[in-house]
């Protein structure tokens, strides 16, 4: 099972400031209702947020024991501020997290499937699976349009559904590099694998340790951008630089298990190909 990211608790900002948030000595308002003093004591007389964004709607101000309410006397100068909230940020965590599994997941069925396609001593359906076929005009898989099936341990049995396919499967195997001559009786095609040879299956299993490397470096990369978008975040301020440790460390358990994951593939399909 795959290795799941911690939950990080993350600060959220305080959207309730204090009462009093701005004073100025010896101001005058200029214009209509002009206001001279020594003091001005300037507060929010509300604060309030709407779809992530606050702002101050409210001012009073408080001179020489007047109370006066200024609407918009700082029209010019208030703007909006714009705070991510826990939600946003657990959803764009979670968005990585994502990404992460599912492209390490098609990695390793990737590897499985260039193994898989790969000969042994031992016939297998999946050998065929990227063969494909003109039919119609229209390049598709062979196992789309035919049944395949091992009736020995050393042979094939293609059944197609159509059967006016089968002068175009038996010419897609041929141009294939299976290495496998069809047989074909008008009804179906048969395959008979060829037994390897020493050399020839030691030329595979280097084939195959550089396919288990290539899956490697491909899980590795992914582990590399899912730390860049952390990064991302730690800058844009919504992660701390804990946080950010603690979700580098689990990604780094979950690269270490995709990787044990190939190792596991490659040994299996090694075995495959060095069992006479």
């Amino acid at each position: 099972m795959a290795a799941s990211f911690s939950s990080t608790t993350l600060f959220r900002p305080n959207l309730n400031p204090p009462k009093s948030f701005l004073t100025h000595s010896d101001c005058a308002q200029e214009g209509f209702g002009r206001v001279k003093c020594h003091f001005i004591n300037v507060s929010a007389h509300s604060w309030s947020s709407a779809a992530n964004y606050a702002s101050i709607r409210h001012v009073a101000v408080k001179s020489s024991g007047k109370r006066v309410v200024v609407k918009h006397l700082l029209r010019k100068r208030v703007g909006l501020v714009k705070c991510a909230t826990i939600e946003e940020i657990e959803a764009e965590k979670s968005s990585i997290e994502k990404d992460v599994k599912e492209r390490m997941e098609k990695t390793i069925e990737t590897v499985r499937a260039n193994f898989n396609s790969i000969r042994t001593g031992r016939a297998n359906p999946s050998m065929l699976d990227k063969v494909e076929v003109e039919y119609y005009g229209t390049p598709v898989s062979l196992k789309s349009i035919a049944q395949i099936s091992t009736p020995e341990s050393s042979s094939l049995l293609i059944q197609p559904f159509d059967k006016s396919s089968l002068k175009a499967i038996e010419k897609a195997i041929v141009n294939s590099d299976l290495g496998m001559t069809p047989n074909n009786d008008g009804e179906v095609i048969r395959l008979s694998l060829p037994q390897l040879t020493t050399e020839r299956r030691k030329e595979l299993s280097k084939v195959v340790a550089k396919q288990a490397e290539e899956g490697k470096v491909a899980v590795r990369n992914i582990r590399r951008d899912a730390l860049k978008a952390y990064e991302k975040l730690e800058k844009e301020k919504k992660l701390s630089e804990d946080n950010v440790k603690d979700l580098s460390s689990d990604l780094q358990k979950l690269t270490d298990e995709y990787m044990k994951k190939i190792d596991s593939v490659y040994k299996q399909k090694e075995k495959e190909l060095l069992t006479v």
